[in-house]
């Protein structure tokens, strides 16, 4: 099947929206911790994280349209701070429960039954039950032109990290932490490794990492 832009407008909103949230692959399943500063907690789930640099470490949210009905983006434009939980094949109803469009007075954690856990005084609650948990400062904020989509650049503050994922270059080993990741807007899947590859330099043949 090859569709183009004459095709895709076309689609049935729904239809549209899962197709094109598939294309890219497979994503990283992480669930955002925000608090309004006043002890009010939110939670959900968001599958648009990307690195944009190492030093400093920063990473890229993307937040769908909208303002102040988007709970995560008010909080973490209010606190200046949020929290990455990445999501484990144990947590996957409750975290994918989190997109449901509660009320705003209504804590996605209560909802749902995971536990917020609050660590060196940091404003944004974190996920007892994720293995992997970050801890980001808030450092730009765009809304983009081009569909109204919010893009969040956040500084890396804290990592929480399990010691048996962690390997001797420093690297993580995701599926020995536990974490799952996304296709499209519903599908999870386990972080098995398949291949890890030595660093490709000119010259060398592709080498595999035991």
């Amino acid at each position: 099947m090859n569709l183009t832009t004459i095709n895709i407008p076309g689609m049935e909103r729904r239809a549209r929206a899962a197709f094109v949230n598939s294309l890219s692959g497979f994503k990283s399943a992480n669930l955002i911790g925000t608090s309004d500063g006043e002890g009010a907690t939110n939670l959900a789930i968001m599958s648009s994280l990307t690195h944009l640099g190492s030093h400093p470490p920063l990473f890229s949210l993307v937040i769908r349209p909208g303002g102040d009905e988007r709970h995560t983006l008010r909080n973490i434009l209010n606190t200046g701070v949020f929290s990455v939980n990445h999501v484990t094949a144990e947590m996957v109803e409750q975290a994918h429960q989190t997109a449901a469009r509660y009320a705003p007075d209504e804590s996605e954690f209560d909802a749902t039954g995971l536990c917020p856990v609050w660590l060196d005084n940091f404003a944004a609650p974190m996920v007892r039950e994720a293995n992997v948990r970050l801890g980001l400062q808030l450092r730009q904020h765009m809304k983009l032109a081009i569909n109204d989509t919010h893009l969040v650049i956040g500084e890396v503050v804290m990592a929480c990290v399990p010691e048996q994922a962690c390997r001797a270059d420093s690297s993580l080993d995701l599926g020995a932490a536990g974490s799952v990741a996304l296709s499209g807007l519903d599908t999870y899947h386990s972080g098995g490794k398949q291949k890890r590859m030595a660093y490709a330099k000119p010259g060398l043949p592709p080498r595999e990492i035991d």
